[in-house]
């Protein structure tokens, strides 16, 4: 266990907080033996996966962090038409995807290139390009911050919403996901739908594109649209979709007849918060109002995509909190819509 620990390279905004405590865990064994540790007991405890949806608001955190660094992808069952699939949580979440796309089992392919962890996957049950986690997800194990003992949880247990689940909310900070098990298809129909995806794939000549194209293509995507952390600080998307009702939507619509959508299954109806963002904000020099490649000295929105929040070096996480809250309320203003953040404040 260290001490005094910068976690910059531990959050992908690149911040400087520095934890009181820090431990990484390698192995299932640590962690047993952490729990019942005085420290984990009695001191404020963040569990730290990849560090890609987190925002340190400052610039020490009182307590320790622990980082789930855990390996191994087995194969528990397979059959000539699906395969359940355990992953262990500090693997790398772009690589697992590509590892399974390599090996032809179809159901997260749209999820690639997302950065983060196996083990906060389900916390936040991702989601890109109409799929989410949920659609795979079978169960994972996690093991109580209290007792230490193991639990498992079936995807009902877990009751996914978008970018929602229980960890996020009732069982937040109560349990720690070991593990995450997938079941995964031999062979299903590609997801193609969804806007960029669409189009992209015409624009290079794939009308019938294969499971690992879709999976590259999808990663060309993200790529074009969203910063390297290494050279930029973010978080990738900060703010949630939001969803509102369909009264409301129609009553947009008749004034941004061009508003893009996409409608619910309950008869809502979600806009892209990046839509939203990219048509608010200060006015800029062309005359119209708009926060896409807005900045300060330290911080700002990615000039590619109105929903990246980014850190340019030598800010503090209160930076881009400010920021947010500018956004969030000039979105409201001008739309009527709030806009809640999908990144994780500590």
């Amino acid at each position: 266990m260290k001490t005094n620990f910068n976690l910059r390279p531990y959050n992908s905004f690149g911040f400087d907080a520095v934890a009181k405590y820090f431990i990484e865990i390698n192995e299932i064994q640590q962690l047993e033996a952490l729990i019942q540790n005085d420290v984990f007991r009695n001191e404020k405890r963040l569990i730290l996966s990849g560090g890609n949806n987190i925002l340190f608001q400052n610039d020490y955190f009182d307590g320790l962090v622990v980082h789930i660094n855990t390996k191994g992808i087995e194969i528990l069952q397979e059959d000539e038409n699906e395969v359940v699939v355990r992953a262990q949580a500090g693997e790398d979440w772009p690589y697992f995807v590509k590892t399974m796309v390599a090996k032809g089992y179809h159901g997260i392919e749209n999820l690639a290139h997302i950065p983060g962890k196996v083990g906060a996957a389900p916390v936040q049950n991702i989601g890109a390009y109409g799929m989410e986690l949920k659609d795979s997800f079978l169960r994972c194990e996690a093991i109580s911050v209290t007792t230490g003992e193991k639990h498992v949880f079936m995807k009902d247990d877990c009751r996914f919403s978008y970018r929602e689940s229980i960890f996020k909310n009732e069982l937040k900070g109560k349990y720690i996901i070991t593990s995450v098990d997938f079941q995964l298809k031999k062979n299903a129909p590609l997801n193609l739908d969804y806007g960029n995806i669409k189009s992209y794939l015409e624009q290079n000549g794939m009308e019938n594109p294969t499971l690992q194209q879709l999976h590259d293509a999808i990663c060309a995507i993200r790529d074009a649209k969203l910063p390297d952390v290494k050279q930029i600080g973010s978080c990738g998307s900060f703010f949630k979709n939001p969803v509102i009702e369909q009264a409301q939507f129609e009553a947009l619509q008749k004034e941004y007849p061009n508003i893009p959508h996409y409608p619910e299954a309950d008869g809502k109806v979600k806009v892209p918060a990046g839509w939203l963002i990219e048509h608010s904000g200060p006015s800029t020099g062309s005359g119209t109002a708009s926060w896409k490649g807005w900045r300060n000295e330290h911080v700002g929105v990615y000039e590619k995509q109105a929903l990246v929040l980014v850190h340019y070096g030598g800010g503090k996480g209160q930076d881009i909190v400010e920021l947010a809250n500018r956004i969030q309320e000039s979105v409201k203003n001008k739309f009527g819509i709030h806009i809640f953040p999908e990144v994780n404040f500590v």
